[in-house]
């Protein structure tokens, strides 16, 4: 079993919030470790462009669920220094990560 499927397996703790947390984080940190090897090894600069997205998004994603949840998660530990207050921004519901609002408005304009 992979180290992101072990650390999914969570038991659930009957707090649907953190339990959401402690499963999505080592998810995004999933997406976020893969998407350094492609930067670290990868030829294609397309790919290379969406790996560092996929880098910024999902650590930005880990702080504001964390910070949503009112736990803490060092910054360092994901590498998104100076990103905590956007972070925090997106847990409070202020704005949505780049990813989702492109997302939420192409659904938008499939709706209509």
């Amino acid at each position: 079993m992979s180290t992101m499927m072990a650390n999914m397996a969570v038991k659930p703790s009957g707090n649907i919030d953190n339990d959401f947390v402690a499963m999505m984080a080592p998810h995004h940190q999933g997406a976020i470790d893969m998407a350094r090897a492609e930067l670290q090894y990868g030829k294609n600069e397309q790919l290379r462009r969406i790996a560092q997205e996929i880098v910024v998004e999902q650590q930005q994603e880990i702080v504001a669920m964390h910070l949503a949840i009112g736990s803490s998660v060092s910054t360092s530990a994901t590498g998104t220094a100076g990103s905590a207050d956007r972070a925090s921004d997106i847990a409070q519901g202020k704005m949505q990560s780049p990813k989702h609002d492109s997302m939420s408005m192409k659904m938008n304009q499939e709706s209509q």
